[in-house]
């Protein structure tokens, strides 16, 4: 038997009306930065969950929607995350990684210190499932987890910058801590720290950050 359908939710817009939402929808987005100063300013828990809500909404392996998303306030968990993530950070400036990928590095002037950690309003910890289902306490094996995830990453991002709040995507390695810290089960990998909320007065970002290639040379058509 076919699958049981429903009628597509779908409204079709005018030419120019595509054109110009396109337009200012990159014109706005152009703008997002990974920002390194964050303010302790407070930001409404439902504009993060709204922004949670959005990136629940991408597409995955199956619909099974393998991940998971930890929401944390300012606090004492968030003291031991980033005591975590600046040993981590500091083993991998001191010796695991590469020269090529510290010269890489250079240019944005990352080191292992990371006090927005504890700073901004929010950190997202994001976990990829490897088994669940459509239906929370399914144990069926998930598909495309990574892929998966990482478009609902993208889409956490886009909301918070819709939203007007400033982020940082941070990805420790190895990022184990963070099951223990946030209480997650074995099975869930953890997938990327996301920090959100208000740039600090006077933030900056490096210019080589700005440098991002052209059309022309990310795209081929056919």
């Amino acid at each position: 038997m076919p699958p049981k359908t429903v009628p597509l939710d779908f409204t079709e817009k005018p030419e120019d009306q595509m054109r110009a939402e396109a337009l200012a929808f990159y014109e706005d987005i152009k703008r997002r930065r990974t920002v390194r100063d964050f303010s302790d300013r407070d930001v409404p828990r439902e504009i993060v969950a709204n922004a949670i809500r959005a990136a629940g909404t991408a597409p995955s392996g199956a619909n099974h929607q393998p991940w998971h998303f930890v929401a944390i306030r300012p606090g004492e968990i968030r003291t031991k995350l980033r005591a975590a993530a600046e040993a981590e950070e500091k083993a991998f400036y001191e010796g695991k990684a590469s020269q090529e990928w510290l010269d890489a590095l250079e240019p944005l002037g990352t080191d292992d210190h990371k006090p927005y950690l504890e700073t901004a309003p929010w950190l997202i910890a994001v976990f990829a499932q490897r088994r669940g289902g459509v239906t929370v306490g399914e144990t069926k094996k998930n598909y495309y987890v990574a892929e998966s995830v990482g478009i609902a990453c993208g889409m956490l991002l886009t909301a918070l910058h819709r939203a007007g709040l400033a982020t940082l995507t941070h990805t420790p390695n190895p990022m184990t801590f963070l099951t223990e810290i946030c209480g997650r089960p074995s099975d869930e990998k953890p997938y990327m720290l996301i920090v959100a909320g208000y740039p600090a007065e006077g933030a900056s970002v490096p210019e080589h950050a700005l440098v991002k290639k052209s059309l022309d040379d990310i795209t081929t058509w056919l």
